[in-house]
């Protein structure tokens, strides 16, 4: 029997019987082949998550891979057994915002794969086909489930635009770190600081690309062309604008608790920082990569710790909260 995992209500859940939904006039089902797990699903399993970004009950997961098992009238037939992973704005696709490729800044309100609408913690997912992204045919699918995460780091990337031969840094050493690493290092730098809490991520950190590697407690040298900041807390953020040069560009894709303490305006201006924010990702940022990841310039296998089938969710829920170092990517397989 299909299972899907049910979340009814903040802190209450249940494993149940899966039913796919056939797809319609420019849909596509996609049988699931794994589903991460990140702070966000978590935000919604214990009612956390902002109200407006959150509809219950709902089938959590909006990382996700598999592969195309049908689809509905208008969208081409040659989709049929391809590998896939896809987008998770439900975006309107006629607004100014989405007009102009900016899906994820869609003025028509929220909606999302895994929070408003059912997500891939089940054994298929009907979707838009438009929100697709074809992988190349040899694709690890286990490693593609990770392609939602690091869609958010390339957002990032792309808008910091680093050139070859300027000095980057990363400050967080999480999955988002980890793959903003990989997403530098591709540009040949000249130097690639990673900056974390943890002195156990050096090694990752290294084999990903860094040249340098600091806790936030050590000395950190300045200067740096570009800063991509990944560890969503406001101290994280005020270690990155302190590390870019005079006219450096810096990107802040992490969320802390509302209230945080901001950044200096002052120095921000004074210095004439180019300053970036990232919330998901837009489709330019998908397609960048899938492009990178098919060209082997991204590894998201040794992120992953734990694979678990879709009964494991409690135990996964306790595995993302548990703060655990040995702890990286929980996956679900349905």
């Amino acid at each position: 029997m299909s299972t899907e995992v049910v979340v009814e209500a903040p802190g209450v859940h249940r494993l149940a019987r899966h039913e796919p939904v056939a797809p319609g006039p420019g849909e596509a089902l996609v049988r699931v082949h794994a589903v991460g797990i990140c702070g966000s699903d978590r935000e919604a399993f214990q009612g956390n998550r902002p109200e407006g970004y959150v509809r219950y009950p709902l089938v959590p997961g909006h990382e996700w891979s598999g592969t195309v098992e049908a689809v509905g009238a208008g969208v081409p037939e040659a989709l049929v057994g391809r590998a896939t992973v896809g987008e998770g704005f439900r975006n309107c696709q006629v607004c100014d915002r989405c007009h102009a490729g900016e899906t994820t800044l869609c003025t028509s309100g929220y909606e999302e794969t895994g929070f408003t609408q059912p997500g891939a913690m089940a054994a298929t997912l009907t979707l838009p086909a438009r929100l697709l992204h074809v992988l190349p045919e040899d694709a690890d699918l286990t490693a593609a489930a990770l392609l939602e995460p690091a869609a958010c780091i390339a957002a990032a990337a792309l808008k910091a635009n680093a050139r070859p031969g300027e000095r980057v840094a990363v400050v967080g050493t999480g999955t988002l770190g980890m793959f903003a690493v990989q997403f530098l290092k591709a540009l040949s730098p000249a130097e690639l600081l990673v900056v974390g809490t943890r002195d156990d991520r050096e090694a990752l950190s290294r084999q990903f690309g860094a040249t340098d590697f600091r806790t936030r407690d050590q000395h950190l040298p300045a200067g740096f062309d570009v800063v991509i900041e990944t560890a969503g807390s406001a101290s994280a953020a005020r270690t990155a604008a302190a590390l870019p040069r005079r006219g450096g560009r810096l990107v802040l894709t992490g969320i802390p608790a509302p209230g945080a303490e901001g950044l200096d305006p002052t120095d921000l201006v004074v210095r004439q920082l180019e300053v970036h924010t990232v919330f998901g990702a837009p489709p330019d940022a998908w397609a960048h990569t899938v492009r990178v990841f098919g060209a082997g310039l991204l590894d998201p296998l040794p992120l992953i710790t734990h694979e678990l089938p879709l009964d494991g969710f409690p135990q996964a829920m306790e595995l993302v909260g548990s703060g655990d170092p040995k702890v990286g990517k929980v996956l679900l397989r349905p």
